[in-house]
């Protein structure tokens, strides 16, 4: 069985996470939802700082992070070694940040993508290999190597 992708959202990405879990469970993607559970206001740094010590401790290889606008996520996981979290804003740039960034977190502002073009980025971001070659050298130094 494949590793489940990792999902969190704060308070104003609850929704669209919830639709993002109903598109993962259409794709046959097994998922582990870490929060938060409700729209009752919570800090978005701490479900960012959740999903990627799951993904250090190796628990998934890819993990998906939703805020009102995804840049807040986005910087607070960006803070971990090994993660290399983006903000496409459609499934182009979801696609080239898999092929030449090998992106393992995807981040989405709620308040600024449709739900259906959130499923798009998704499943490009899911279905696009990391492309290696010479983008290798270029992600080896991201992470510090």
């Amino acid at each position: 069985m494949p590793q489940p992708i990792l999902i969190a959202s704060d308070h104003a990405g609850f929704a669209l996470k919830q639709h993002l879990r109903l598109a993962l469970q259409r794709l046959g993607l097994p998922f582990e939802d870490l929060g938060t559970d409700s729209e009752a206001s919570v800090d978005y740094p701490d479900f960012a700082h959740r999903l990627a010590q799951a993904l250090a401790e190796g628990r998934a290889e890819r993990g998906v992070l939703v805020c009102g606008s995804g840049q807040g996520m986005v910087m607070a996981a960006n803070r971990h070694a090994g993660v290399r979290a983006a903000l496409p804003h459609d499934e182009a740039a979801a696609r080239l940040t898999r092929q030449h960034n090998d992106a393992n977190v995807l981040a989405l502002g709620a308040r600024v993508t449709p739900p259906e073009e959130a499923e798009r980025i998704l499943q490009a971001f899911l279905e696009t290999p990391f492309e290696g070659g010479r983008h290798q050298r270029r992600v080896d130094k991201i992470d510090g190597r």
